[in-house]
């Protein structure tokens, strides 16, 4: 079965904030340019939009982790916009719900 691909809309948002668009689910065979793209931001505050996320595997969420993580020690904010239940329910499932903010998309 082909994997289905993950697109990317890159989008400068005000005052120092960074938007990326997701559409399509974020598994191990295309969150590569996600975590490329995560690792690189400089942003005061990188928000993923993940409405159009059907999905998401446990690689993507450990890319979701990590980009927790470096934005927390660098004093940076991320947040989740947009998130459908079933991938509310699988950051809830893994314990890792309560390192997100979740805004309104």
């Amino acid at each position: 079965m082909p994997q289905e691909p993950l697109s990317i809309e890159d989008v400068p948002g005000p005052d120092g904030q960074r938007l990326l668009r997701l559409n399509g689910p974020i598994t191990i065979a295309n969150f590569f340019e996600l975590q490329s793209l995560i690792r690189g931001n400089t942003s005061r505050r990188l928000v993923l939009d993940l409405t159009h996320v059907p999905y998401i595997d446990s690689a993507g969420i450990g890319a979701l982790v990590g980009a927790y993580v470096n934005h927390s020690k660098e004093g940076r904010s991320l947040a989740l916009a947009g998130v459908t239940q079933r991938v509310r329910d699988a950051l809830h499932v893994t314990r890792v719900e309560q390192f997100f903010d979740f805004i309104q998309a």
